[in-house]
């Protein structure tokens, strides 16, 4: 499904710019711990990435289902997982916290 590796190269694209934004614009400006987290949320976001790409590939070549729906999982893993690190990087609501193992259960 093409609109899997649309969403793959958009996904690659946020997550670059995420890491630099939390290398150069967080510095400073959050605790060695919120940063380590960001970076995690950075981390696992690109890993989901490469899975989109390769159930993307998948799917376009063996047309099963599957990997289309691999694919899709693997997006709401980024944005309940990584999304979630993120708001708590920058908030410190321990809610936010609290529902990425949602996101890891996701994928």
């Amino acid at each position: 499904m093409k609109i899997l590796l649309i969403i793959g190269a958009i996904s690659g694209f946020i997550t670059v710019a995420l890491g630099a934004f939390g290398a150069h614009g967080l510095e400073n400006r959050v605790s060695e711990k919120m940063l380590q987290t960001w970076e995690k949320a950075v981390q696992y976001q690109m890993f989901h990435t490469i899975a989109i790409f390769i159930a993307s590939i998948l799917m376009l070549k063996t047309e099963l289902a599957i990997f289309q729906t691999s694919g899709w999982v693997f997006l709401v893993g980024i944005l309940i997982f990584s999304g979630s690190l993120y708001i708590y990087s920058v908030t410190g609501t321990k809610f936010f916290a609290m529902i990425t193992p949602i996101g890891g259960l996701a994928s």
